[in-house]
């Protein structure tokens, strides 16, 4: 998992098949989120890129106690549990391991 300093736009996180996940140290639902969705992920050949909010004001400000969110670019695929359905349809629709 490689952390970054802000989410990029849909298309290009698609094309470089990378999700985005806004964490925080200390927190449960982050850590069960990431735990379930790294498998989820690698078994479609997507990488995941966390952030931690509290590393970033506006990120505080914007998402405060909403977190764990997974994000692909800016959209918002699930929030505070993983909603496994939703992410394996969204990574199916888009091949696995192809691009």
């Amino acid at each position: 998992m490689r952390r970054v300093d802000n989410a990029s736009a849909v298309p290009e996180a698609i094309e470089r098949r990378r999700l985005t996940l806004l964490v925080r140290a200390y927190c449960h639902l982050c850590d069960d989120m990431r735990d379930a969705l790294a498998p989820l992920a690698a078994s479609f050949g997507w990488a995941i890129d966390e952030i931690d909010i509290d590393a970033d004001a506006a990120l505080e400000k914007q998402w405060g106690e909403s977190i764990p969110v997974l994000l692909v670019g800016k959209s918002e695929l699930c929030r505070h549990r993983i909603d496994a359905a939703a992410v394996t349809a969204f990574l199916s629709e888009r091949g696995a391991n192809s691009r």
